[in-house]
């Protein structure tokens, strides 16, 4: 067991469950996560692997014999009849009859309704009324000689959510991790593997629990096909309710316009989520887009001659058709939304915008199998959070800039809190951690507030920026601004384009090309997940006319690690005249477990460089820490990651861009400083 596992078993006993055992017991059930890890919390919240392999299969059980398959829905009303099963596992919803003045229940699996439920059942689970809840229900058949009568008796029902739990414990335990440690439990609880993903990326998949623990908050993310978008608000809480953006209704959402002005969705749950929110062609009701407006704005909404308030958050997911530049060039982000939800008035009630295309195509190897909170459990935690507001925690040491608004500001504040509440409930981060949480919150909001300059020109432009405790300002960008400069400042006109654009930061993108002039001394900054970038940009105008480079890096040890130091052979093969010939020596520390296979990687390199000019060569030295590149020619570079600056990707895809070409490959954060000796 990892150590983090072991940590996790220990101060969270009962409470967490190992990630892949769900997808070992949900076979061909159609069930959300949290109802399978409610079980396996019951029976495998334990590392014990006999008692898990034990629980695994009691709860294979109890789905067999309980949940209640549509295509078995027939004989599962015969066992209920013959008195051979009363327990079953479905959704239930409730509607009531205002002519017999009864609460009656729909059963989605077992195809039942007008099953009689009592009045203080129904007080007890308001979410019965909106949309249904999985439950454990206990059911008898009572065939009556009256036609109008139900056979179908409903004797308990019980939703399957936690019954209670422990919040000073839950803040007691926050205590024995590191903040690294405890982002990494988190993203396991999530279910997926903490080594596929950097700091940034981490940040982005939290992001969206924040609708679970702030209220009235307003997120949205657009970005490719697959990411994992809608994930969180079908499987991750019992407390989210995800529908389709074409299907919900003023009377489903808000609240019918005739009394008694029954309400609708918002008042029912924590977050309401939209999924499939994108696409032009889309019909959309006007009278819903007002209605969320003022909703969205002022935490209410007026039906008829009656105005109500609700705490639901609302989160909004879509597909993008079109690369980030081709949106940029051409349009704005929002571009892909039906043309009456890309409306600035709409869209500046969005508190975050979560860029999907930072975000990984999901693959196989990004799940975890290692132990995360039990999803229930956590749920509930984030539930109980949403009564705090964290968002003064910042002010001690950073003041926002004057020129952000109070929208602008009340934004930034909900994001900066929400994220307070998942990685920091006891309210204990340091200074500099405060300053990646607000500078990251303000960013999200400055992404809406760039695209609606681009929508509506009556906006006025604004410096996101903030204040350090030494009297610094330190101006936010987002990275679609610091990748793409020459097509981000868009003020509408062309002719205007390139005159409102700011002038290049001192550290100017990776992706930037190099002076006409030839290669200069400079530093160049990186951010996570930050496209665009390749070695032959990096390094090719500075070991161009070299006949000697010396690579220094203690880390060349793996395949991957190997690929990137043939690809940068790949550029000083690129750049040398073909009658030159160029030594390159590596300079590295020895793998300590299996230095054959590292000296294998070596001596292919070697031999398969040899005819193109490059004599490769290397050595092994203890102890070596710097990492960088020294050419005869004058120069070195200086390499804060060596040359291991991509995330992972699908190496063995040969039909992936991300594989041929590294300008389409996510990096890591990481420096480069160029240095004329």
């Amino acid at each position: 067991m990892k150590p983090l596992d072991k940590k996790i078993t220990e101060h969270f006993a009962g409470l967490v469950v190992r990630k892949d055992l769900v997808k070992a017991v949900k076979g061909n059930a159609i069930v959300p996560s949290y109802v399978l890890e409610y079980l396996l919390g019951q029976y495998c919240a334990t590392s014990d692997e006999d008692s898990i392999q034990t629980g695994i299969q009691t709860v294979k059980e109890i789905l067999a014999k309980h949940y209640v398959h549509r295509s078995e829905a027939g004989l599962v009303r015969s066992q209920i009849r013959e008195k051979k099963l009363r327990k079953i596992i479905d959704r239930i919803s409730v509607d009531l009859n205002d002519k017999e003045d009864i609460y009656q229940a729909t059963f989605a699996n077992l195809g039942i309704n007008k099953v009689a439920v009592p009045a203080s059942t129904v007080k007890k689970h308001q979410k019965l009324l909106t949309g249904g809840v999985w439950c454990i229900a206990d059911i008898e058949y009572q065939h009556d000689e009256d036609e109008k009568s139900v056979p179908w008796i409903l004797e308990s029902l019980k939703p399957i959510q936690l019954s209670s739990f422990d919040f000073d414990g839950y803040l007691e335990a926050r205590k024995r991790f590191t903040t690294d440690e405890w982002i990494d439990t988190l993203i396991q609880s999530i279910g997926f593997n903490p080594e596929s993903f950097g700091k940034r990326s981490k940040l982005l998949q939290l992001v969206r629990l924040i609708p679970f623990c702030e209220r009235n908050y307003n997120l949205i993310e657009l970005g490719p096909k697959g990411t994992g978008k809608s994930h969180v608000y079908s499987e991750f809480s019992p407390h989210g309710m995800l529908i389709s953006g074409g299907e919900v209704t003023v009377p489903k959402l808000f609240v019918e316009n005739r009394a008694p002005y029954k309400i609708g969705l918002v008042g029912y749950w924590d977050c309401v989520a939209f999924d499939e929110f994108a696409g032009k062609n889309k019909r959309v009701d006007k009278a819903l887009v007002d209605i969320m407006k003022n909703y969205m704005a002022n935490k209410s909404f007026s039906r008829g001659i009656e105005t109500l308030g609700a705490e639901a958050s609302m989160a909004f997911v879509g597909n993008t058709q079109h690369t980030v530049a081709h949106m940029l060039r051409h349009s704005d982000l929002f571009d892909e939304l039906p043309a009456k939800y890309h409306d600035s008035a709409f869209l500046d009630r969005i508190h975050f915008f979560i860029p999907g295309w930072e975000v990984d195509i999901i693959r196989g190897d990004m799940f975890t199998a290692d132990f995360g909170f039990v999803v229930d459990y956590f749920a509930e935690i984030l539930k109980q959070q949403r009564n705090f507001d964290y968002s003064h925690l910042y002010t001690p040491y950073f003041q926002l800039s004057e020129q952000i608004s109070t929208r602008d500001r009340d934004a930034i504040n909900k994001t900066f809190s929400g994220l307070v509440k998942i990685i920091f409930p006891n309210q204990d981060a340091t200074e500099e951690e405060l300053e990646e949480l607000l500078a990251f919150a303000i960013e999200g909001r400055k992404r809406v507030k760039d695209q609606l300059m681009r929508i509506d020109q009556t906006y006025a432009d604004v410096r996101f920026a903030y204040v350090r405790p030494d009297g610094k300002e330190v101006l936010v960008k987002t990275l679609e601004e610091e990748t793409y400069p020459a097509i981000y400042y868009k003020s509408g006109d062309p002719e205007e384009e390139q005159e409102s654009a700011p002038s290049q930061p001192e550290t100017a993108p990776a992706a930037s090309q190099p002076a006409a002039s030839g290669p200069e001394a400079g530093h160049v900054t990186v951010k996570e997940n930050q496209r665009g970038v390749d070695f032959d940009t990096l390094f090719g105008p500075y070991v161009q006319g070299a006949t000697k480079i010396v690579l220094t890096d203690p880390y060349i040890r793996l395949f991957h690690q190997a690929r990137n130091l043939m690809e940068f052979i790949e550029t000083v093969a690129r750049v040398k005249p073909d009658d030159q010939r160029v030594e390159v020596e590596l300079i590295t520390s020895e793998e300590e477990f299996s230095p054959e296979k590292q000296q294998e990687f070596f001596g292919q390199i070697q031999k398969n460089c040899l005819p193109s000019g490059i004599l490769f060569s290397w050595k092994f030295e203890d102890g070596i820490h710097a990492r960088h590149i020294v050419t005869d020619t004058g120069w070195k570079v200086l390499l804060d990651r060596g040359l291991d600056v991509f995330q992972k990707y699908e190496m063995n895809d040969a039909f992936t861009l991300a594989n041929r070409l590294q300008k389409h490959r996510a990096c890591k954060a990481f420096e480069v400083t160029y240095i004329r000796q």
